[in-house]
């Protein structure tokens, strides 16, 4: 009685979403706590409230899950370097980009760490992609920096170092977040960093 409506067809689709997106989350937790090589497909049902076969109906593989959780997330940390305005002012557009990485580290830790791990297995999944779209990326945002300087807006920098300097001073806080609230005694680090980084970022910068 329900198939010539669409309920029953609807209902199935609106599980599977809801399946396929609790599979994602418990990938998500279990691969950024123990890493590619130490996860398994039975932690990631058992986080999923999913039984095993049930799993595999959605993702083929543990590999599947993986690299559907790296692909979505590439698109995330893209953005606030694709957001960069050439037409902006330089020392606004960069601190801002620096405070997007930031709240990106205290929003999306568990997203920075399983990014942090494919890039310390050698990138076997992003590979191409680091080499192609990531690289295409950074090579306009850098040529945007050094016209910028170039122009006297702001200091003489390598527009590329300058990048991975804002990614490593921002990431850490994700990536080494026990160890950074260990040493503040548990404080939150972020306000603290936000105006660190400000700081250190407009005295290299400023022409």
């Amino acid at each position: 009685m329900t198939s010539g409506n669409g309920t029953q067809v609807q209902g199935r689709t609106r599980i599977q979403a809801r399946n396929r997106d609790a599979i994602l989350t418990a990938g998500l937790d279990v691969f950024s706590q123990h890493g590619f090589r130490g996860s398994t497909l039975d932690q990631i049902a058992a986080g999923a409230g999913l039984s095993k076969p049930n799993l595999l109906y959605y993702f083929p593989s543990k590999e599947a899950i993986y690299t559907a959780l790296l692909e979505g997330l590439l698109e995330t940390w893209l953005d606030p370097l694709r957001d960069l305005d050439p037409k902006g002012d330089p020392l606004t557009e960069l601190l801002s980009y620096m405070r997007r990485k930031l709240a990106m580290s205290r929003d999306y830790p568990r997203e920075s760490r399983l990014f942090a791990g494919e890039i310390l297995r050698g990138a076997p999944e992003m590979h191409d992609v680091l080499k192609g779209e990531l690289k295409t990326l950074v090579d306009e945002r850098a040529a945007v920096i050094s016209g910028w300087a170039k122009d006297g807006k702001i200091a003489a920098v390598d527009p590329h170092h300058l990048i991975f300097s804002i990614w490593a001073l921002t990431q850490h806080y994700a990536d080494f977040d026990v160890q950074v609230r260990a040493v503040l005694g548990g404080t939150d680090p972020f306000p603290g960093a936000e105006a660190h980084l400000e700081q250190m970022l407009e005295s290299l910068l400023r022409p």
